[in-house]
C-alpha cells in the first residue's frame, strides 16, 4: 500500500466496469412486463393545435394507451429555479395543450408492449396544426418587433438586468484607448454519448413510485418531480445508474421524467422512454447562444480602466431549470484575470421559436472568459502589443488576494504570472514568435494564441444557488472493517469514486480497495445537491473529509477507553490508534485487521476484538468493537460513521494559461494544430491522471465549438443540424497532442485546498484557438472571426472572397 493516495496517479476504480462493459444504463434495466413511450413531436416551430386524433393509434397491436396535454392537465408545469427580478417564466407543460413553440415539442405519448409498436402508432396520430409566425432572430425578439410567442408576456424579452460596479460612464469617458467587437456565441448541442432516458415503476399496494433516470442531479429531481405528479417525496425514489455523459445537459428536470412517473402510476407497470438521437438534438437543452457588444476602455500603456458588455441572451422558447440564470454567470466572470476598476454587463434575455438553453459545459463562463479574452487580442493589436505582455501587466498580484472585482466577487487565490510563465516556458514562446516571422517570411500561415482564464467553481454558498450550495456525505466503517462512503454528489465520468476513496483511504489509513463510493440513490444516500459546476470535490470532497475527522474523533474515543489511557495520549497513525511511548506504552501491533481469539475468524457470529493488554488498536477493531457495543464509553452510540453537510463560505476560482499554435493550408483553408499547451490550476490535487482527463475533455469539446459545432434552425425555426450527419462534432483525427501542466495554488475556501477542474478546458481553450486562427490571419486584416470558424471560410479570406463569410 503506497504511504498516501493523494496527489498518486491512481488508475480509476470505475473503469473495469465500463470497460468490460458490465455497467447498467438507464437502457439496461429490464424489469417484466415494461411498457415503451414513443413521444409525437411537432415539426411546426410555432402553431396552434386545433386537434389531435389518436384513433388509429389505439388500434395498432401492442398499444396500450396515448395521452395528450389535456389529460395530463393535473401534472404541474416544468421546473424553473432561476429567480431574477421581473423575470417571465412560461407555463410550459409535459405535453403541448393550446398551441406548440418549437420544433420537438412533445404534444402525444404512446404506450406500448415494445418500443416499435409505439413508434408506430406515432406515426397515424393525425394533429391538426394551425401555423404561426416565428421569431428565430435573437435582434428581433429583443427589439419587439417579431411575433410573441407567449401573448400574455405581450413581447419576447423574459428579462433585462443590469449589474457591475465602478463608474463605467467615467472610465470611458477617460479612456486614452477604446475598442468595440461584436461577438457570437452559436448554439451548441451538448452531445452526451448517452441520450437521456428514464425508466418508472410504481408498487400500488405500497404506493411507491421508483424512477431510474440519466440524470446530474437525483435528489433535486426527485423534490420537483413529486411536486409536479403529486406523490410524497418520502414515497418517490430516484436511481441514477451509470450516465453516459451530461456536461450539464442532464442537471435538469425534464417533462419526460414526470410524465413516465405519472403513466406508471396510471397503469401499474414499469414504462420505459430512450431518448433518439433526433430527439436529444431537438428537446435536449442547447448551450450557449449569445451575441453580444464588447467594449474595452484602457490606457495607451495597455492599463485596462473599464469593461462594458451588452448582451442579447437567446433562451429559446420556454425555461428548463436554470435557463434565465446562465447568462448572469456570464456577466460574474466579466473581469477575467485581469484588475478592471469598472465593469457593467446590460443582459436581455429573449424568446425564440427554439428549445430551452441551458447548463452546458461551462454554464455562462466560457462566453465571458472568450469576450474577455477576444478584446485583450483586440487591445494588444490596437497597441500593437505582445498579448501575453497586455495580459500580465493587467493580473493582480500573487499577494492580492483574496482578490475583489468589480463584478462582485472576492477570488479566493491566485498566482496568474507563474501559470503564464510555465505555458511559455513550456512552449518555448519567444522562439515561437521567432518562428512565425520566418514562416511568414517563407509565404506560411502560423498563428498563435494566448488565453489566461479563472473560473468559478466550487458553486457555491447556498445564499448564491436557487436550491442549496452545500453538499453532503457519510463515512461509514462496517463491522469487518470495509469502508462505505455515501455522497451526495453524482458523478457521472468525473472519477470520485476513484478520488473520494483516495481521500478516505488516506485518512483512515487503510487501502483504497477497502473503500466503496456510493452515489445516486435517493434511498440510501442522504439528500445531496448533486454535480455541476465544477463543485462534486471542492464541495462533496470536502464534506467526505469533514466526515472522516468526525469519524476518527468517535473512534480517538473508543480507543481511549478501550486502552485505558487517556485521549491525549492516543495517535493515529497509519490506520492504527497507539498510546504514545511518552505515556509509557510498548509498541503497538504492527496487525492491519482485527486480532480474534484463537479459533475464531469474522465469519458466523461477530467475534469480539482481543484488547487485553494491547496498546494499539487497528481502525477496523475499533470498528468492530463500536458494533458489539461491549467495550464503549459511556453516552457513546454504537457504530462507527459520521455525516456531515459541508457549506462553502465562497466560491473557489480556478485559473490558468492555454497556448495554441496552428498553420493554416492556404490551398485548402485547412487549419492544423501545430501544438496546444496548457497550464491549469485547479488548486490542490486529489489524482493528477483525472485532472488531465478532465482538462483533455474540456479542450476536444472546445475545439468542436471553435471550429466544427453550431446548431441552425432556419427562418421557419425548422432544426437544419437535427442529426450527426448535419451536426459536426470533433472526432479523433482533429485532435492535437496536448502538453500539459499545472501550478498548485490551495484554495483557502476548503480543508483540501482543491478548486475543480471540470469545466476548465472548455473555458480556456476557445480564445487560444481562436486566438491563434485570428493571428494566424492578422496579415489578411482579419482581426475577429466568430465561431465556428471553417475552413471555407478561411480559403476566401486568403483568396480575397468575402461574398460567403
Amino acid at each position: 500500500m503506497p504511504t498516501s493516495y493523494v496527489g498518486q496517479r491512481v488508475r480509476r476504480t470505475e473503469d473495469p466496469r465500463l470497460i468490460k462493459g458490465l455497467a447498467h444504463y438507464v437502457d439496461d434495466i429490464a424489469l417484466p412486463g415494461t411498457l415503451h413511450v414513443a413521444f409525437v413531436r411537432s415539426y411546426y416551430a410555432h402553431a396552434k393545435i386545433n386537434s389531435i386524433d389518436t384513433s388509429a393509434a389505439l388500434d395498432v397491436p401492442g398499444v396500450v394507451a396515448v395521452y395528450t396535454g389535456k389529460d395530463v392537465a393535473k401534472i404541474g408545469p416544468v421546473p424553473c429555479a432561476g429567480a431574477l427580478p421581473g423575470l417571465k417564466v412560461p407555463d410550459h407543460r409535459v405535453l403541448a395543450t393550446d398551441k406548440v413553440y418549437f420544433v420537438g415539442h412533445p404534444v402525444a405519448a404512446v404506450v406500448a408492449t415494445d418500443r416499435y409498436a409505439a413508434r408506430d402508432a406515432v406515426d397515424l396520430i393525425v394533429v391538426d396544426y394551425e401555423d404561426l409566425p416565428v421569431v428565430t432572430d435573437v435582434e428581433q425578439a429583443a427589439a419587439g418587433t417579431g411575433p410573441v410567442i407567449h401573448e400574455s408576456f405581450g413581447d419576447n424579452i423574459a428579462y433585462k438586468m443590469t449589474a457591475g460596479e465602478g463608474d463605467i460612464d467615467a472610465a470611458f469617458a477617460a479612456a486614452e484607448r477604446t475598442v468595440k467587437q461584436r461577438i457570437w456565441h452559436k448554439r451548441l448541442a451538448p452531445i452526451a454519448m448517452e441520450p437521456r432516458g428514464v425508466l418508472a415503476r410504481y408498487f400500488p399496494g405500497e404506493e411507491e413510485l421508483t424512477l431510474w433516470s440519466s440524470t446530474q442531479i437525483p435528489h433535486l429531481m426527485r423534490t420537483q418531480v413529486a411536486l409536479m405528479i403529486g406523490i410524497p417525496e418520502n414515497k418517490l425514489r430516484v436511481i441514477t445508474p451509470e450516465v453516459g455523459g451530461g456536461f450539464g445537459s442532464k442537471l435538469n428536470v425534464y417533462a419526460e421524467e414526470a410524465l413516465l412517473g405519472w403513466i406508471s402510476m396510471q397503469l401499474h407497470k414499469p414504462v420505459k422512454w430512450i431518448e433518439t438521437r433526433r430527439e436529444n438534438i431537438q428537446a435536449t437543452i442547447h448551450g450557449r447562444g449569445q451575441v453580444g457588444d464588447i467594449e474595452v476602455a484602457f490606457k495607451n500603456d495597455g492599463t485596462l480602466t473599464g469593461l462594458r458588455y451588452n448582451v442579447i441572451a437567446d433562451l429559446g422558447a420556454y425555461h428548463q431549470l436554470l435557463t434565465p440564470a446562465i447568462p448572469t454567470l456570464t456577466g460574474l466572470m466579466l473581469s477575467g484575470a485581469y484588475r478592471i476598476p469598472a465593469i457593467q454587463i446590460n443582459i436581455t434575455g429573449v424568446f425564440t421559436n427554439k428549445m430551452a438553453t441551458d447548463a452546458y459545459r461551462g454554464a455562462g463562463r466560457p462566453e465571458a472568459t472568450y469576450v474577455v479574452e477576444r478584446a485583450l487580442d483586440l487591445v494588444a493589436a490596437d497597441l500593437n502589443a505582445d498579448p501575453a505582455e497586455v495580459r500580465r501587466k493587467n493580473f493582480p498580484g500573487k499577494d492580492e488576494f483574496p482578490f475583489h472585482t468589480a463584478t462582485g466577487l472576492d477570488y479566493d487565490s491566485g498566482d496568474y504570472e507563474a501559470a503564464l510563465d510555465k505555458a511559455q516556458q513550456i512552449a518555448g514562446y519567444t522562439q515561437l514568435r521567432e518562428e512565425q516571422k520566418k514562416a511568414r517570411a517563407e509565404g506560411k500561415i502560423m498563428g498563435i494564441g494566448v488565453s489566461t482564464y479563472v473560473e468559478i467553481c466550487a458553486l457555491g454558498p447556498s445564499t448564491a444557488m436557487p436550491a442549496g450550495g452545500w453538499e453532503s456525505a457519510t463515512v461509514r466503517i462496517e463491522p469487518t472493517g470495509k469502508v462505505t462512503v455515501l455522497t451526495g454528489t453524482s458523478p457521472h465520468g468525473q472519477g470520485q469514486e476513484t478520488s473520494f476513496a483516495q481521500i478516505v483511504a488516506d485518512e483512515l489509513g487503510v487501502s483504497i480497495n477497502d473503500v466503496t463510493v456510493i452515489h445516486g440513490d435517493t434511498s440510501v444516500v442522504q439528500y445531496g445537491i448533486g454535480t455541476f459546476g465544477s463543485r462534486a470535490t471542492a464541495v462533496g470532497g470536502t464534506a467526505v473529509y469533514v466526515a472522516v475527522q468526525k469519524l476518527k474523533e468517535k473512534a480517538e474515543k473508543i480507543a481511549a477507553h478501550i486502552l485505558k489511557a487517556d485521549a491525549s495520549k492516543v495517535s493515529f497513525e497509519g490506520g492504527k490508534y497507539s498510546v504514545t511511548k511518552a505515556a509509557g506504552a510498548t509498541a503497538a501491533t504492527g496487525s492491519s485487521e482485527p486480532v480474534y481469539p484463537v479459533g475464531q475468524g469474522p465469519a458466523g457470529a461477530l467475534p469480539e476484538p482481543q484488547t487485553e493488554g494491547r496498546t494499539g488498536l487497528t481502525i477496523a477493531e475499533i470498528a468492530l468493537a463500536a458494533h458489539l457495543a461491549k467495550e464503549l464509553p459511556p453516552d457513546t452510540e454504537p457504530g462507527l460513521s459520521a455525516t456531515y453537510f459541508f457549506e462553502p463560505k465562497n466560491f473557489t476560482f480556478p485559473f490558468g494559461t492555454h497556448i495554441a499554435v496552428v498553420e493554416i493550408d492556404r490551398e485548402t483553408g485547412d487549419i492544423k494544430f501545430l501544438r496546444y499547451v496548457a497550464v491549469d490550476d485547479c488548486g490542490r490535487v486529489i489524482n493528477p491522471m483525472l485532472v488531465d482527463g478532465q482538462v483533455h475533455g474540456g479542450i476536444v469539446q472546445s475545439i468542436g465549438q471553435a471550429m466544427y459545432e453550431e446548431v441552425v434552425y432556419d427562418e421557419q425555426g425548422q432544426l437544419i443540424t437535427g442529426t450527426l450527419m448535419d451536426y459536426a462534432v470533433p472526432r479523433a483525427k482533429h485532435v492535437p497532442n496536448f502538453e500539459l501542466d499545472r501550478t498548485e495554488t490551495p484554495s483557502p475556501v476548503n480543508p483540501l485546498g482543491v478548486k475543480g477542474v471540470g469545466e476548465a478546458g472548455t473555458i480556456g481553450a476557445t480564445p487560444a484557438i481562436v486566438g491563434a486562427i485570428v493571428d494566424a490571419l492578422a496579415p489578411f486584416g482579419v482581426k475577429h472571426l466568430d465561431m465556428p470558424i471553417k475552413p471555407e471560410d478561411v480559403w476566401r479570406i486568403i483568396n480575397n472572397d468575402s461574398s460567403r463569410i
